[in-house]
């Protein structure tokens, strides 16, 4: 093979990544609703890429469940429910119970820094005088708070499946809030209680306090989607004769 072609190859694999990337973040953070049609022709034009790297980018998000390929009919927004709500709020539990004990066993010094940086970084967003609905930067700095609970677990496939789900809990929180109040809760003095727990090696409580700041979310997000599904279904629709 040619350099030429090499270097062909290695730009469509690049640019088929960066549009996977693309529109998995539009699709997680509610972009595109549940169950929306994802025409090709209309997602090359927003996107500017061709069709085969966007194929390529949507069969990605199909085999991750966040797009339903429905043969010659092409692609779909998946669904949302609250029973895939509620299934992956206890995923996230299972994990953290078994991947945080295993991170406060192993970390050192140097794992304990990380997570009073992370926690340091996500206490000056958390609990805002003025809630307008779901922050990204919040987001991202309230995932890498969790994230570095257990990065010194040694568990990487847990550790992964934990991201990957964390990334699908936080889609229902951009669905289910939209541009309401975050949630009535002091999640400040929730995640620095985690925090306190993990550096006092206190796996029990740890685990705990994890897992009741997952279902007490699983709760309130499920609430306001209910609130949202039923919004969505009495709104009138339209049809073109």
């Amino acid at each position: 093979m040619e350099k030429s072609d090499e270097t062909a190859i290695q730009g469509a694999g690049t640019l088929a990544m960066s549009i996977y990337g693309r529109l998995r973040r539009d699709i997680l953070t509610g972009l595109f609703e549940p169950g929306e049609r994802l025409p090709l022709d209309t997602l090359g034009e927003r996107y500017d890429v061709g069709l085969t790297p966007l194929r390529e980018a949507l069969n990605r998000l199909s085999a991750e469940e966040l797009v339903l390929r429905e043969g010659k009919r092409g692609f779909r927004v998946a669904p949302v429910s609250n029973s895939d709500l509620i299934d992956i709020g206890n995923s996230l539990a299972w994990a953290v119970d078994v991947a945080l004990r295993q991170s406060i066993a192993q970390g050192d010094e140097a794992w304990e820094e990380a997570v009073v940086l992370a926690a340091h970084r996500l206490q000056r967003l958390d609990n805002p005088a003025e809630e307008t609905g779901v922050d990204p930067e919040w987001e991202r700095r309230h995932r890498e708070f969790h994230m570095s609970l257990i990065a010194a677990s040694g568990l990487r496939r847990i550790n992964d499946f934990f991201a990957t789900v964390f990334d699908r809990f936080d889609r229902y929180m951009y669905l289910g809030i939209g541009a309401t109040s975050r949630w009535p809760r002091d999640a400040a003095a929730e995640h620095k209680a985690i925090r306190d727990a993990v550096l006092a090696r206190d796996a029990d409580l740890a685990v705990d306090l994890s897992r009741g700041h997952i279902q007490r979310t699983t709760e309130i997000v499920g609430a306001l989607l209910t609130a949202r599904l039923a919004r969505d279904k009495a709104a009138p629709t339209y049809s073109s004769r």
